[in-house]
């Protein structure tokens, strides 16, 4: 026997019962607390054109979120089952599984929060109303390129709670401030925050084609066991405006159950038919 080899494995096996040291999100993620925070939006590292970056999720399959493939080009099994539902005849059942099915937009953007310097740049992820919102101020001539380092603009954003939003989450409202300003008048610490960011499209757990396709089997019948033990690495919630949202948070999600026989049966081995 080779004990070297043997002494490998028997360190490989001992290392598993380490326990693994968690990922710190709050080093990478960024939300707005109740109250007024000011910010500044960095110039993405990634991508010089703009600072937001649209990223397509799934929420509810699991109760850990999932990344679409679609985000780099590949093929994304949950995306196609849903477009085989939305195929032929309309029927009501199919339509609002595909509705519940469809990849949920969600979009990052690096900012810096003023009194918090020290912290770095991280991601503040948000719906459409804020990104809508950006966008237009970012097309009116009065305010102009707010992520410029010498002459752009801070902004002040106000958060309300329940009490006041009337729903389960809190609100933000986001507004440029009126003077311009440099990111920093430390040369150095400018150079570090555009070069030193999180990339969205990374911090994220990756599946490849046939788990994302296990899970769905998983989540349409779920009194059907699979083979497939699927592990699942971040959580998040649903698409709303500044609810809370962050990768570690869950959400209860009901199943649906389809009963066609056009699109899906009730083996394994005859739903995979519909990617054939």
């Amino acid at each position: 026997m080779d004990l070297s080899v043997l002494k490998q494995r028997l360190d490989t096996l001992q290392s598993k019962d380490t326990p693994q040291q968690k990922t710190d999100y709050t080093t990478i993620f960024w939300r707005p607390s109740i109250g007024k925070q000011q910010v500044r939006i960095v110039p993405s590292a990634f991508d010089s054109s703009s600072p937001f970056t649209e990223l397509k999720f799934y929420y509810g399959i699991t109760n850990k979120v999932m990344i679409s493939p679609l985000n780099f080009g590949e093929k994304d099994p949950i995306a196609e089952f849903s477009q085989k539902l939305r195929q032929g005849e309309y029927d009501k059942e199919n339509y609002v599984l595909a509705k519940k099915l469809d990849a949920k937009n969600r979009i990052f953007i690096p900012v810096i929060v003023r009194g918090e310097e020290d912290k770095g740049v991280r991601l503040w992820q948000f719906g459409k109303l804020i990104y809508e919102d950006l966008l237009s101020m970012a097309m009116d001539d009065e305010i102009g390129d707010y992520t410029d380092i010498v002459n752009g603009r801070d902004f002040t954003l106000e958060t309300v709670g329940p009490e006041s939003t009337g729903t389960n989450y809190n609100k933000t409202s986001v507004r440029p401030r009126m003077k311009t300003s440099p990111l920093s008048e430390d040369t150095t610490q400018v150079e570090t925050w555009l070069s030193e960011q999180p990339d969205p499209k990374s911090v994220f757990k990756r599946f490849t084609f046939d788990e994302m396709k296990s899970a769905l089997v998983k989540w349409l019948s779920p009194e059907e066991e699979t083979s497939e033990d699927v592990p699942f690495a971040t959580t998040t919630s649903t698409d709303t405006t500044d609810r809370k949202d962050l990768p570690w948070e869950k959400e209860e999600t009901k199943n649906f159950s389809l009963d066609t026989s056009n699109v899906k049966e009730t083996k394994k081995d005859k739903f995979d038919s519909i990617f054939d």
